[in-house]
């Protein structure tokens, strides 16, 4: 009998035990996120800037739920060159997702952008970001699993916009994945970072 299982219900044990998914500690497995990134134009670090500010005023209203991909995704998006040839953008996938505690009941969405088949980037819209990028993890590497591609590396992006975290995944006999570290919008450099690393990974997925 077929099991189904609900994307926004997905756990990395779900896909470790239906798929043989496992995570490499190999630090030269993943390590596009760290070497040859590329250099920031002054006006590329002025955007970013500019971005920051967009976000510490959104925060001070709390109304961040439906401005993510606006205030902070799209720009990076256009800066990386992801809107460009060769790429393209499907924006068709999307699971709901909830949290709740004693007294709240918190709702987002999970939107799923694929960009030339081999990089995803999972968007979490929820108010005041409280869904962590940790939550979106399962859900890329599903789709990334589900790719027709195979002997390629896979790479994602997961944030709520105010966090970030990259994803490489290698489908092989046991696939294999790898994440980096968590960067912070508020954190010095951090944002500038998560643009060089989508550049760079821009360029490798281009030559695919």
């Amino acid at each position: 009998m077929v099991q189904t299982i609900a994307a926004d219900n997905l756990t990395l044990y779900d896909l470790q035990q239906h798929f043989q998914l496992q995570q490499t500690e190999d630090p030269f497995f993943f390590s596009e996120w760290q070497e040859n990134l590329p250099v920031l134009t002054e006006s590329e670090q002025q955007r970013l800037s500019r971005v920051r500010q967009i976000v510490a005023n959104l925060e001070q209203r709390s109304v961040l739920e439906n401005t993510v991909k606006l205030a902070v995704v799209a720009p990076l998006l256009d800066l990386s060159g992801l809107f460009l040839p060769p790429f393209y953008i499907s924006t068709e996938n999307s699971v709901e997702i909830e949290a709740r505690d004693e007294t709240t009941l918190v709702r987002g969405r999970i939107d799923i952008l694929v960009i030339k088949d081999q990089l995803w980037v999972l968007v979490i819209e929820s108010k005041r970001a409280e869904f962590s990028p940790k939550v979106g993890i399962p859900q890329v590497l599903s789709y990334m699993l589900a790719a027709p591609q195979r002997g390629l590396s896979l790479y994602g992006l997961v944030t709520n916009g105010t966090d970030f975290v990259f994803l490489k995944l290698l489908r092989q006999d046991h696939p294999l994945y790898a994440r980096s570290r968590q960067f912070i919008l508020a954190q010095d450099h951090d944002l500038e970072q998560v643009l060089q690393i989508l550049k760079r990974l821009a360029g490798i997925v281009a030559q695919l």
